[in-house]
């Protein structure tokens, strides 16, 4: 008993000791595992008594390690996702006191009648609950019995477990009984680790092209397939990026570009550069640190970002991270709850955003059929018969709340609730840009959400054109800023949007693939490749300020559609 007592004691030192580290203490036990994965192995013979003690200890440890170095997510990342780094310890093993479940139990209930799952260490019963998941039923069948935390963790809202009955929890897992297969790299782990050790320095890559063609071998496939994945026959994804090539610059020369400055402002705020990060769910599939990445390498590098209400980081996390003077904005959907938002804005503008992005072109989620083949197994469950509930992809077992109802008089309401200027986010058509100004919101991003929602939705690049040939009185407004996203992939795509009128110019996915590759590294590389891009295309058109680019200088010239790939 008293060996036991010690062995559950140890383990819930161990994880208490791991579930409140700062930014900075977790990435560097981050790093200090993963060395240490490098040179340790496990103790040989079954994991029982104190021998199992030992095993688990170095299992969770090197399960840390193999976390860190595949970035998948681990008990350490979710404890501090779920709770914040300022709440109370999380213990994996729970309290010595309390009863633990052996695993053996835990993999005897895995039917749709009969449903327990693991996560972080803790025992569900989610045979309720299964018919009302956000994500379909299969998503939660194919965890039955099993340890679900990897797959869980990276998709859901950090209070996702808190939203549960206290009734579904069953108890804390018996980590002395998990079984050493528990903690065996999978196949797509080993083709993981394989790549990333194959990874070059992240000044290898020259494009951002490259960027995301060296993320793609590090993604899971269930990864790549959210971030890559657009709506339907993804014309409208393709047509974003393509749309840029029909308009050519007609340069100026013979000027004095030797010294030139990108520095301009966002919403008010001063910028290095006219491009910001957009809002982006889910970074963490990526990389362990997920959105606290992206925050740490937009304040070094000057440039402003929104951040998701789906991120993948907890609002703690990223106060923790954030510097007092940044330029991060907070992007929302509005619940169908109003409480929820009304909430959300406060303790955002508590937190020192220094606006809100409003996102609307999103009333419910496109059909992304990479993303949902990728998420589902399309065959039926053994034990259920036929699939009468369908395959869900990440999108849409992440946006279960989010209102189809919204409507112009919203705006008002945010405004009645918090002072931060608001941006929306989804236009697509110029009489809705007009609709913006009359509102009162200081921004618009002309956006399609990426092509993740309607295809056919037009390019953005082209709304904006069209907004230069009938209302240029907006685009030079002092009381209203116009800016635009999707299908940016050159520092040439930024100079374009800029001199037809556009305030700034956002990025989506190369961000989440340049953290996905190198972490916080990555992500300045990312926008240093930009950076580089637009002062070398502001040289050659004669330009050395922002402010000098104008509508003159570019040219529409020609409507082909982009080819299909």
């Amino acid at each position: 008993m008293n060996r036991s007592m010690s062995s559950r004691s140890s383990v819930k030192n161990l994880a208490r000791a791991l579930s409140r580290p700062s930014v900075n203490q977790r990435q560097g036990f981050l790093r200090q595992l993963h060395r240490q994965s490098q040179t340790q192995k496990p103790p040989s013979g079954p994991p029982t008594g104190s021998n199992g003690k030992s095993h688990y200890l170095w299992a969770a440890a090197g399960g840390l390690a193999l976390a860190s170095l595949l970035y998948n997510v681990s008990p350490l990342e979710s404890s501090v996702a779920e709770h914040g780094p300022d709440a109370a310890p999380v213990s994996v093993a729970g309290d010595p006191h309390e009863k633990l479940i052996a695993y053996d139990e835990v993999m005897r209930h895995n039917t749709k009648t009969d449903c327990w799952v693991i996560i972080n260490g803790e025992v569900y019963d989610v045979t309720k609950f299964m018919e009302i998941h956000p994500g379909g039923v299969n998503a939660i069948l194919k965890m039955a019995g099993k340890d679900a935390t990897k797959a869980f963790m990276p998709i859901h809202p950090p209070d996702a477990l808190s939203t549960l009955p206290p009734e579904y929890h069953v108890g804390t897992l018996d980590p002395t009984t998990a079984p050493a297969s528990a903690y065996e790299e999978t196949e797509e782990e080993i083709r993981i680790r394989k790549a990333r050790e194959a990874l070059p320095h992240p000044e290898a890559a020259l494009n951002l092209n490259e960027i995301e063609e060296l993320a793609k071998g590090v993604l899971t496939r269930v990864a790549y397939a959210y971030y890559s994945s657009a709506g339907d026959d993804e014309y409208t994804f393709r047509e974003n990026a393509y749309a840029y090539k029909r308009y050519w610059f007609r340069p100026r020369v013979m000027n004095r570009v030797s010294k030139i400055t990108t520095s301009t402002t966002f919403m008010g705020y001063p910028v290095s550069l006219p491009v910001f990060i957009c809002p982006a769910a889910l970074a963490r599939l990526g990389h362990p640190e997920g959105e606290v990445n992206i925050v740490q390498a937009a304040a070094k590098e000057g440039v402003a970002q929104g951040l998701s209400i789906n991120a993948s980081c907890s609002l703690d996390e990223i106060k923790e991270a954030k510097t007092p003077d940044q330029t991060l904005f907070f992007q929302i959907y509005l619940d169908r709850n109003r409480k929820n938002s009304e909430n959300l804005l406060r303790r955002v503008e508590k937190d020192g955003y220094k606006g809100i992005i409003l996102t609307v072109d999103s009333a419910v989620p496109g059909k992304r059929e990479r993303d949902m083949r990728a998420k589902g197994d399309f065959q039926a469950p053994a034990t259920g018969g036929a699939n009468t509930n369908g395959t869900k992809g990440v999108a849409q077992a992440i946006s279960g709340y989010q209102d189809p109802d919204i409507t112009w008089d919203d705006i008002a309401w945010i405004r009645s609730i918090t002072k931060l200027p608001l941006m929306v986010k989804g236009i697509q058509c110029v009489e809705d840009v007009e609709k913006a100004y009359k509102h009162g919101v200081k921004a618009v991003v002309l956006s399609n959400h990426g092509g993740r929602s309607l295809d056919f939705s037009p390019p953005p690049i082209d709304i904006l054109y069209e907004l230069r040939q009938k209302r240029p009185d907006l685009l030079s407004s002092s009381k209203f800023e116009v800016y635009i996203d999707g299908g940016v992939r050159r520092g040439t795509d930024v100079l374009k949007a800029l001199c037809l009128g556009a305030k700034g110019v956002g990025l989506g996915r190369p961000v989440l693939y340049g953290n996905t590759g190198w972490g916080e590294d990555g992500v300045r590389r990312v926008i240093q490749i930009i950076r580089e891009e637009v002062e070398t295309g502001m040289r050659l058109l004669g330009v050395t300020r922002v402010e000098d680019l104008k509508p003159e200088m570019v040219r529409y010239m020609g409507s082909d559609p982009a080819p299909r790939r």
